[in-house]
């Protein structure tokens, strides 16, 4: 039996040092911390209870665990620890939640680093060495641990929850999952569906004839039924320069790969543009291995010009520059190659449209060239690809041979290990995108806390208040434009947790009303959802914006402002540990969620929502010597983030910007606000045997919320395709720039983290 605290404290009680017990006690908490986070991601199914969950029960009766109780020599080292320390340290918190995250804080730090020379490696050293990639899995950090988590707790509601009491949509979600659970009648089908699919669009040249002269038709099919945009994209949303309309808008879209960048450089990207995987999905629909290869070939050879028309991202990111509002008709003068009245009609039925419906173009110059190269490209190749972007769409619906063929793609694409993924994980993703707002609802009911919520709205206002005080110090802003920036963040709407709507059952019920869902069908209830979010899309061009309409489900492990309502999101599956937990020092809360949440508003004023007036319009405010010297001021960052690279491959500054300058201000918003409270409060209690002041901690904090591991292929469609930053450098970019972090760690001028030049906007 392994040495426990309790024998080695009672039997030899005098000849073991203090300092010892205290250390073996804490390492002892963070081995059996660890091993339930093992536990846990091996063996989900112990979040289960042992009986049908009713979420119509009182909360706190079914408030689901997500760790075993503590073991008897968990506790009895939290005795030792407790007793040992608390007569030496009065102002120490030895709660049980403060020594369980002060192990984890302990477990993740590397204290042979110095914090002042590589931040990252000392907040997060220990926590990579003792996380290695998860089998299947391209990166891995508090993020991805948390969904897991979310994810098996959705599992649970999804498949044990009794159906009384229930709400229509979330017995649809029930059912839905279901049908996605039933291999045995998905293996049955095979790719019989999707081949049906095809003949109903018109076939196509690998496994049969199809009819040349039908292009608009296809077009028109695969975007309304089957929501795929194959050379653009259409969609509803909020009017940027009247944000209480709702309008059509046309951007660009069409390639297979996450970006243009993996086309244009072929000797870097080569074993992606092989085409093996489309090749192996056409030999699945029957086709032979060598048409299969050359009709894949040029589809590749296709999507790489399409690439080469593609405006880039960074070049994409001034609003007030590529918005244009046009008339419906006018599309026909801009593309011509597309037959625009009968394709807006049937994308947006039953909506009655004509030819002077307003529509706000993004790619202005991208459409043009799209249009030129649908005109000059062979029929049978424009047939190919928008097919196959169909089948691509299909893939994960059918059954287990496309699935291993998907699988083998990201291995190549993202560096994945081979594994076996459960299939529950791929349903309750899937149902949470199809249904997410009605599985939300059973999620919520079950985990989240009321009073999460009230405590969030409080720090959300903390935030809030720390960034409009900062405001009155930038130099470099004018008064009047400072005075209306003030006025915007006044006019941020806060919405924490879930949508009201989702917690009445009569009004879940009506959004989900006209999606029909079978119990063991999974292909036609994919197919149902794609009809179902069409029509929801088309009914919104005639309402207007609601903020109960999120972008994200409740359980998503994220956040978001959205500049057209000046609001900021916060669903309920962020707000839980390791980013925020009731019972934590507010050093790790405002060091955790308190940087989200600052991190959000200050999206409202980066280098595209400072476009966006309180009321949510894209339009002029600032004025020009503001614009003019913000401009300035973020180049810095451009300069700065640009000199950074991971795998020997430099970052772009222009396309992080946004991101970058939200990491900034949400640290500096988190830390004041965090001042302003112990000015209120005073200084809390520090945890133990760290030997860190709480100010210190909230840096520790605020790193270890981004400690990950991730493969180099995945790391290099972060740096081409993710507007943020790799996560080392989201850490170690944004406290080089913070004064108070050097000061509190005591950091000499020059140091690495302590820059004598940083950059500073808000």
């Amino acid at each position: 039996m392994p040495l426990g605290c309790k024998s080695a404290f009672a039997t030899r009680p005098l000849k073991i040092p203090e300092h010892f017990l205290i250390k073996y006690c804490i390492i002892h908490l963070l081995i059996q911390s660890s091993e339930r986070e093992r536990i846990l991601h091996e063996h989900p199914f112990t979040l289960q209870l042992s009986q049908p969950v009713n979420v119509w029960q009182s909360r706190q009766s079914q408030r689901m665990p997500i760790l075993e109780p503590m073991s008897a020599s968990d506790n009895v080292c939290l005795v030792v620890l407790s007793n040992s320390l608390l007569a030496a340290h009065p102002g120490m918190c030895l709660t049980e939640p403060c020594i369980t995250v002060a192990s984890a804080v302990m477990g993740a730090l590397d204290h042979s680093v110095d914090p002042c020379h590589d931040f990252y490696n000392f907040a997060c050293g220990g926590w990579v060495r003792n996380n290695p990639l998860p089998e299947g899995k391209s990166r891995w950090g508090p993020f991805s641990n948390l969904w897991e988590r979310n994810m098996a707790v959705m599992k649970h509601l999804l498949e044990n929850t009794t159906v009384k009491g229930l709400s229509k949509a979330e017995e649809k979600a029930q059912r839905y999952y279901k049908a996605c659970m039933n291999e045995t009648k998905i293996e049955e089908l095979g790719a019989q569906p999707l081949q049906e699919l095809i003949n109903q669009t018109g076939g196509w040249a690998l496994t049969g004839s199809w009819d040349k002269n039908n292009f608009q038709e296809v077009l028109r099919t695969v975007s309304a039924n089957y929501r795929c945009s194959p050379f653009f994209t259409v969609f509803v949303s909020t009017d940027s320069k009247s944000s209480n309309s709702n309008i059509i808008q046309v951007d660009q879209s069409g390639l297979g790969l996450p970006s243009r960048d993996y086309y244009l450089n072929k000797t870097a990207n080569a074993k992606v543009l092989t085409g093996d995987f489309l090749v192996e999905l056409g030999v699945l629909l029957g086709g032979s291995e060598e048409t299969s290869r050359s009709l894949m070939q040029e589809i590749v050879d296709f999507e790489t010009t399409l690439a080469n028309i593609t405006v880039p991202q960074e070049e994409r990111r001034d609003e007030e520059l590529i918005y244009h509002k046009i008339q419906a008709k006018d599309l026909a003068t801009l593309a011509p190659a597309v037959d625009w009245m009968p394709y807006l009609t049937d994308v947006f039925a039953p909506v009655p449209l004509n030819d002077s419906e307003p529509v706000v173009v993004y790619a202005k110059d991208y459409l043009q060239k799209v249009s030129d190269l649908i005109a000059s490209t062979n029929k049978s190749i424009l047939n190919n690809y928008m097919i196959m972007k169909v089948l691509r769409k299909m893939v994960s619906i059918l059954d287990q041979k496309f699935q291993d063929a998907e699988q083998r793609f990201f291995e190549v694409m993202y560096g994945t290990k081979k594994s076996c993924i459960p299939r529950w994980k791929l349903c309750v993703s899937d149902t949470d995108s199809a249904l997410g707002f009605a599985l939300g609802a059973l999620f919520v009911k079950a985990t989240f806390d009321e009073d999460s919520k009230a405590i969030a709205e409080d720090m959300v206002s903390e935030i809030k208040w720390a960034f409009e005080d900062s405001l009155k110090y930038v130099g470099w802003m004018d008064q009047e434009t400072k005075k209306a920036a003030k006025e915007k963040a006044d006019a941020i709407y806060n919405m924490v947790g879930y949508p009201k709507f989702i917690m009445d059952p009569k009004e879940l019920d009506k959004v989900f009303n006209d999606f029909e869902v079978v119990s063991d069908l999974y292909f036609q209830n994919v197919m149902q959802y794609y009809n179902f979010s069409a029509r929801v899309t088309a009914d919104q061009l005639r309402k207007t914006p609601n903020r109960d309409q999120w972008s994200m489900t409740p359980p998503t492990v994220n956040a978001y402002y959205n500049p057209t309502k000046n609001e900021m999101v916060l669903p309920a599956g962020i707000l839980q540990a390791p980013f925020y937990s009731r019972s934590w020092p507010k050093a790790l809360n405002f060091g955790g969620i308190g940087v989200v949440m600052g991190h959000e508003l200050t999206h409202a004023f980066d280098d595209q929502g400072r476009e966006y007036d309180k009321d949510g319009n894209l339009r002029s405010w600032w004025k020009n010597s503001s614009v003019e010297a913000f401009k300035k001021q973020t180049q810095c960052m451009v300069e700065q983030y640009s000199n950074y690279s991971i795998n020997k491959e430099p970052l772009n500054g222009k396309h992080t910007l946004g991101e970058n300058i939200a990491d900034n201000g949400g640290l500096k918003a988190a830390y004041k606000a965090y001042m302003n409270w112990i000015a209120k409060n005073g200084e809390e209690a520090t945890l133990p045997a760290l030997g860190m002041t709480n100010h210190q901690l909230f840096f520790v904090g605020f790193a270890q919320v981004w400690c990950s591991v991730r493969t180099p292929e995945s790391s290099h469609e972060g740096v081409i395709t993710d507007p943020h930053s790799p996560s080392r450098f989201r850490v170690i970019g944004t406290i080089s720039n913070s004064h108070e972090f050097s000061e509190h760690f005591g950091c000499k001028a020059d140091s690495p983290m302590n820059p004598k030049h940083k950059c500073e906007l808000w």
